[in-house]
């Protein structure tokens, strides 16, 4: 219907070409970015609602008592429904530690926050199908359990520094009526579009450039070209390109169509969204810098294995 409506405004109301590739990418950037705006706003409305029913003091809680491993599940699970990037995450993950959570646990959340979140599952709903979105998901989630378990072994508490940035304190929120959290979800849902939109329109933006301007000829000479360190290649250029899930999905997608293996896509779409220069800025207010290499550099690798992993599970499959 967003498509049909669009193409009668461009080619039967405004008389447009639709040959040209200029209207060519004119009319995917419009109807993508509709469509992107309409399905994260419904989304995370829901999602948001549901919150509600949610104490973050227990989770807290349940963080600080559960058993090995249980502990990580439930931060990488509390992590995916958190509707957070890199950055917006660290505010919980410093009031995580503060309130005495195991830092192996906290590092679950930290890590599948901005791997796994309600906007970035359904622009992938949109663009991959529910294999692709599901696997993705739970590639995110057991990637930060394990580096979360990791990280817990290594004993890194000694590189925390010892005056950490006063964060928010968790707190809970109490609602009257039903009325109150279904506004929580529509003022959430307006809060993270507004924070988004930008990048929304920057992505949608590349990625009509790339799918109509760009021949997959190109792509795949350039992917060819990386042989075996395609993956690796591809999450050393995500690190730098930060971004919002919403800008980095829709390029993801275009250059998967244009040729480039599943698991390198996801590769640079993961590093972006879970490495950034502007995480490791915020992180150096509480960790000494050798832990933050720690960090990033086994994020790093268990990123570049999950590529490889799906570019295998696209040829056997």
């Amino acid at each position: 219907m967003i498509q049909a409506s669009i193409d009668w405004i461009m080619y039967g109301l405004a008389g447009l070409d639709p040959a040209s590739h200029a209207m060519k990418s004119l009319n995917f950037f419009l109807s993508d970015t509709v469509k992107i705006l309409l399905m994260l706003f419904v989304f995370i409305a829901i999602v948001g609602f549901l919150r509600t029913y949610i104490s973050p003091i227990k989770v807290r809680n349940w963080l600080s008592k559960k058993r090995f491993g249980a502990s990580n599940i439930v931060a990488s699970t509390f992590g995916a429904i958190t509707p957070f990037c890199s950055c917006s995450s660290i505010p919980i993950f410093l009031s995580f530690i503060k309130s005495g959570v195991p830092l192996g646990v906290t590092f679950s959340f930290l890590i599948t926050s901005p791997l796994v979140n309600e906007y970035l599952v359904v622009l992938m709903l949109g663009f991959f199908g529910w294999k692709i979105t599901a696997l993705y998901v739970l590639s995110g989630m057991v990637l930060g359990v394990i580096i979360g378990l990791i990280m817990g072994k290594l004993g890194l508490e000694k590189y925390l520094e010892k005056d950490i940035v006063k964060s928010a304190e968790l707190k809970e929120q109490n609602y009257l009526n039903l009325k109150e959290r279904i506004l929580f979800g529509i003022d959430e849902a307006l809060s993270i579009l507004k924070k988004l939109w930008i990048w929304i329109l920057v992505g949608v933006g590349v990625g009509a450039i790339i799918h109509n301007y760009i021949p997959s000829e190109v792509i795949q000479s350039v992917i060819s070209k990386g042989g075996i360190f395609t993956v690796p290649i591809a999450v050393l250029l995500g690190v730098p390109m930060y971004g919002s899930c919403a800008a980095i999905v829709p390029i993801a997608v275009v250059l998967f169509n244009k040729g480039v293996p599943l698991g390198t896509a996801l590769a640079f779409m993961m590093a972006t969204a879970a490495l950034s220069f502007p995480e490791a800025i915020i992180l150096r207010r509480a960790m000494k810098l050798k832990l933050i290499l720690i960090f990033f550099g086994i994020v790093t690798l268990g990123i570049i294995f999950t590529g490889y992993l799906f570019n295998l599970l696209q040829v056997l499959l």
